[in-house]
């Protein structure tokens, strides 16, 4: 059973799964799709063509799928989806996709997008990204699975983090980030590994410490780095992991330069 409150207005056209609710002035677009189970609270605003699934969550205030913030965009029917059980806090903004970008913006299942951030147009965000107060995604960005963005940091249109990376609030992202990455500061620089993060996702000794001697060699070793790479490839042949690291730094669909490494870490972890 569907709990709609009278002030809501929802569209003709749009189309409502079981066991929604709709709170007081709401207001839902025509092209709108809501899965079973989605909760809007009270005064969001979900337009465009935009899919809410399984679970997804809207705190007051939160709209998704409204026109991106592009000079270009003229009206196209572009795209927004919300994976299942995403929550999305007070005043959180997404937007959907442009004609110039992917045409769509996409958020994964499980995510958490605290109150007041925003998704720009064209992002893809991964599952399991938990985006603090304030953080600000510029458009065409790609965050990987189980990315943590602290409070108010703000991330340049274009770029690429990977998954299990961290970003400390307050952080000016202008470069991309890869994968197992922390990185700090205005503008942020590389700082380390994941540590606390990818123990608490299962990863073992021995895969921090495989990671780590990858870091090791790449950012903190002198050397030039394109030779590095030569030798982190015959090095680390079949780790799955470094593979991983290495294959994001060489990206096809790399629009931003790689960041720079600040006052790196890697060494204070090794006995943890």
């Amino acid at each position: 059973m569907n709990h709609i409150h009278p002030s809501a207005v929802i569209a003709d056209g749009a189309r409502i799964g079981a066991g929604v609710t709709i709170g007081p002035f709401c207001t839902v677009g025509p092209d709108v799709v809501l899965h079973d189970g989605v909760e809007l609270a009270s005064h969001n605003a979900v337009e465009g063509h935009t899919v809410l699934h399984e679970g997804v969550r809207l705190a007051p205030f939160a709209s998704v799928g409204l026109p991106p913030q592009d000079l270009k965009y003229k009206g196209e029917p572009t795209r927004c989806e919300i994976g299942a059980r995403s929550y999305l806090r007070e005043h959180v903004t997404v937007h959907r996709g442009s004609v110039g970008g992917e045409g769509i913006t996409r958020v994964g299942a499980d995510c958490l997008f605290m109150a007041c951030s925003h998704v720009g147009h064209d992002c893809q965000v991964a599952d399991r990204v938990i985006m603090a107060n304030n953080v600000l995604l510029g458009g065409h960005v790609r965050v990987g699975e189980q990315v943590f963005i602290g409070g108010a940091a703000a991330v340049h249109q274009l770029v690429r983090i990977g998954r299990h990376a961290m970003i400390g609030g307050l952080a000016g992202v202008t470069n991309d980030i890869p994968p197992f990455g922390n990185a700090f500061g205005l503008p942020a620089r590389l700082v380390g590994l994941n540590f606390i993060g990818l123990r608490r996702r299962g990863f073992t000794k021995d895969d921090l410490a495989q990671i780590r001697l990858a870091f090791r060699l790449l950012f903190k070793d002198p050397g030039v780095f394109a030779e590095k790479l030569v030798v982190a490839r015959e090095r680390f042949a079949g780790n799955a992991l470094v593979e991983e690291v290495l294959g994001f730094i060489g990206g096809g669909d790399r629009r931003r330069e790689l960041i720079r490494p600040g006052r790196m870490a890697v060494e204070e972890e090794d006995d943890a």
